[in-house]
């Protein structure tokens, strides 16, 4: 994985799953590596009731690990307008899920507190595992940020 850069601000991962399993499997990757799942937005749905648009199926997941969001606050507060760490599963086919976090690191761009570096790194490095052990569930893509051809 490396750090975003231009627009290059997500981790990703493809799964040979369908949405519905490969939105399961992340909730137990994330859990596994302490995050709790604080916010869920159906985008499908949603955009489907307020716009009468139709899209792909997938879902934003508001991660957590409270101890790194209280590091996270006590270095900068304003920190709090990126919390928590969104991961979004999307389906690209009927047997094809995208998993996409948000690298943590991607919020240095907006604070010089030394100690913010330190709580991101953590967060990626957690984040990067979620990844990691989503190979278990018949990866297709790679963890380190980039899609296969």
């Amino acid at each position: 994985m490396t750090a975003p850069s231009g627009d290059r601000y997500t981790l990703t991962a493809t799964l040979a799953l369908p949405y519905s399993e490969a939105v399961e499997v992340v909730r137990g990757a994330l859990s596994d590596q302490g995050f709790g799942v604080l916010t869920e937005i159906d985008l499908a749905a949603t955009l489907k009731a307020k716009l009468g648009k139709e899209i792909a199926p997938q879902i934003i997941l508001g991660a957590c690990r409270p101890p790194l969001a209280y590091q996270a606050l006590q270095a900068d507060p304003s920190v709090a307008a990126l919390l928590p760490c969104n991961v979004v599963v999307r389906a690209l086919d009927a047997e094809t899920s995208l998993v996409e976090a948000f690298d943590p690191q991607a919020m240095l761009s907006f604070s010089s507190e030394p100690a913010l570096a330190e709580v991101a790194a953590d967060a990626k490095e957690r984040l990067r595992a979620v990844l990691s052990g989503l190979q278990t569930a018949q990866q297709v893509g790679s963890p380190d940020g980039q899609q296969e051809s």
